[in-house]
């Protein structure tokens, strides 16, 4: 399996960035797609949760009303929209798989990773 990330940059307070994880290696209908971020001394943090088959999403708390995990099933791609950035997103971002399709913030349920893009968020 590959995971790779892309649309990471800089932004201003407030802004905007898309983010997207195009998969490849197998097929995904019974998996389930995570985001998580790492912030430089600090530990890696689940973001958001997609259920590959239905779509079914969830968010951390820190995220909930400004990010949105979505998929494109032609294209084998996640994507994290994200809103209102603020300095406290600066992190780099990692797309995750995992087998099942059962909700989980642990990283250690996830199997694959991809490299990372980095988010900097300016004030």
């Amino acid at each position: 399996v590959q995971l790779v990330e892309s649309g990471g940059g800089l932004v201003q307070v407030g802004g905007s960035l898309r983010l997207s994880c195009a998969a490849s290696g197998r097929t995904f209908s019974s998996t389930s797609m995570g985001w998580f971020r790492q912030a430089p001394g600090k530990e890696r943090e689940f973001v958001a949760h997609m259920r590959w088959s239905g779509g079914s999403t969830s968010y951390a708390d820190s995220v909930k009303g400004r990010f949105t995990i979505s998929r494109d099933n032609a294209k084998n791609t996640v994507y994290l929209q994200m809103n209102s950035l603020k300095p406290e997103d600066t992190a780099r971002y990692y797309c995750a798989v995992r087998d099942g399709m059962g909700f989980a913030t642990d990283r250690d349920a996830y199997r694959y990773w991809g490299q990372g893009t980095q988010v900097t968020v300016s004030s």
